[in-house]
């Protein structure tokens, strides 16, 4: 997968909220958090749950809930040594240098 800024804004939003609430991740939150809008967010899960990097899940409906079931994404093994790399190369090319999420007050460095 190409390494593109929004894809390091993804990974490293995952790679934090994947520490959070059981790993499990949806994709609002993720949205809100990683900056990147859905129209390129959620084409870019599809393809990572492709590369075999996440997993994904329905909430359980419930009737007492006024909004519909979460789809909920949780890294995989894969997904964590892919990320990391990905993290690496983010860390090191100075055309990521100016993306906020690199620095170690993500709990990346």
């Amino acid at each position: 997968m190409k390494v593109t800024h929004s894809l390091v804004l993804v990974v490293m939003a995952i790679l934090e909220m994947s520490r959070e609430d059981d790993g499990r991740i949806w994709g609002y939150a993720l949205s809100k958090k990683s900056g990147v809008r859905s129209g390129v967010l959620y084409p870019q899960l599809d393809r990572m749950m492709t590369e075999g990097w996440l997993e994904d899940h329905w909430e359980d409906p419930a009737p007492d809930r006024k909004r519909p079931p979460r789809r909920y994404y949780t890294v995989t093994d894969e997904g964590r040594r892919s990320f990391g790399a990905i993290a690496h190369q983010a860390r090191t090319e100075k055309r990521f240098a100016a993306l906020a999420p690199v620095s170690p007050k993500w709990g990346i460095a």
